[in-house]
């Protein structure tokens, strides 16, 4: 894999991967940027919550589970002194559909943090990781119904 980033001026960067794909990247004015682009730390928790969400979707989906809404929040804390690293993470997954069943939901979640999210394997040798899901049960008038909700222990 390789990847660039180019200097755009100031605190501004374009970053560019091998699929041809680039975002840009910024820095708050407070340290001299543009407030022009993501963050670079907030690139690794997207990539970390967009692996797992790649992977639990496609196993709920081949698990045939009528899923309306899906999403990954991924809530990271960072020490309060430079380098400012990542000291600690919570990945909740959302799951909205019906019939949703939470079997399938954890099976999925432990493929993905033990089998096939690289982001999460990588990340989780560094700082703990807590999983923790919700399955919503969508309603005929657009609303929805918490039916679940639970941790998943690695």
């Amino acid at each position: 894999m390789k990847a660039k980033v180019f200097w755009k001026g100031r605190m501004s960067f374009n970053g560019e991967a091998e699929s041809g794909f680039s975002v840009p990247l910024g820095a708050d004015a407070s340290v001299g940027g543009d407030n022009d682009g993501l963050r670079p730390m907030e690139l690794f928790a997207i990539g970390l919550a967009g692996c797992t969400a790649m992977d639990v979707i496609s196993i709920l989906k081949k698990k045939r589970m009528d899923i309306t809404e899906f999403e990954v929040t991924a809530q990271i804390e960072r020490a309060a002194e430079h380098p400012k690293v990542f000291t600690k993470a919570v990945l909740e997954y959302m799951i909205c559909g019906h019939g949703v069943e939470e079997t399938a939901v954890v099976r999925a979640i432990e493929l993905s943090a033990t089998r096939y999210c690289p982001a999460q394997a990588m990340l989780n040798k560094v700082f703990p990781i807590a999983l923790k899901y919700q399955i919503y049960e969508e309603l005929l008038n657009g609303e929805r119904n918490l039916v679940k909700s639970g941790d998943y222990k690695i």
